[in-house]
């Protein structure tokens, strides 16, 4: 288990490591992640789709986009040998051998992994790990400027951590210290559980996702996700579901998830 320590309470990151089909979970995290797909059964589907629209956009960002700077906050453990679920220091070095990555967050576990797995495979590249909060965005930008360069272009990737981020915490506020930190042509990049699809199971989901790990999930509507955006210009095709951003060629989008994507440059 690569020296990750069980417990009595599912994690977050290993509960999605399990439902993208990662190996670095518990029995405590498979059984929560069963549970949760019994009350939500797209769960695993939406997160897995949530994964492989990471990977696109990072491709996208670094190539049309012409970025090489990434902020990855809550990046939760690196997946290992799962094709087109990367993580983002893979494909954004191999679209650009000069890459920097920088990934926060605030469970060791998760850092632990990524300094053991997550290494720049080029000269040019760097990748970098911080433990922070995102409730504490100025500690997280103290810490990536040790690594980015904010005169340049940054990409704030946050990928499946809004949910755990209530509206008290004052998530709005969180997203715009971080984007007025970048300069013109960063972006920021969203993935987000919806509650205005499926929304019955939808709240079922976040209840038993509560009652497995102790965190309060909250949903939120493509207009609340669209508040994030405020000031960006959207990337086509704008706030959709992860398998209609921008899908590889031959990918399955017939599929109605429960969650919203989306990414914004800065003018």
């Amino acid at each position: 288990m690569s020296g990750l320590s069980p417990d009595n309470v599912a994690t977050p990151a290993r509960i999605y490591d399990y439902l993208i089909g990662g190996r670095d979970n518990f029995e405590v995290d498979r059984r929560a992640g069963d549970a949760l797909v019994k009350v939500k059964p797209d769960i695993r589907i939406n997160m897995q789709e949530s994964r492989k629209f990471l990977v696109r956009v990072v491709r996208y960002l670094a190539t049309a986009g012409r970025v090489i700077q990434f902020l990855d906050i809550g990046a939760g453990i690196p997946v290992q040998d799962a094709p087109g679920m990367e993580n983002t220091n893979e494909v954004a070095l191999a679209a650009n051998p000069a890459a920097r990555v920088v990934y926060a967050d605030n469970d060791p576990v998760v850092l632990a992994a990524a300094r053991a797995w997550l290494t720049s495979p080029t000269a040019e590249g760097t990748v970098a790990y911080v433990e922070a909060d995102l409730r504490d965005p100025a500690g997280i930008l103290r810490q990536a400027r040790e690594t980015l360069d904010f005169s340049q272009p940054v990409a704030v990737m946050l990928v499946g951590i809004l949910h755990l981020l209530p509206d008290a915490d004052r998530p709005y506020d969180i997203v715009r210290h971080l984007m007025d930190a970048t300069p013109p042509g960063s972006f920021l990049v969203v993935s987000q559980p919806a509650s205005d699809v499926h929304g019955a199971q939808a709240a079922r989901g976040a209840k038993r996702y509560q009652r497995a790990t102790k965190i309060e999930q909250t949903n939120r509507t493509q207009e609340e996700v669209a508040r994030f955006f405020y000031g960006l210009q959207m990337v086509e095709p704008g706030i959709v579901a992860a398998n209609k951003w921008r899908p590889d060629a031959g990918a399955d989008t017939a599929a109605h998830l429960s969650n919203w994507v989306g990414a914004g440059r800065k003018p």
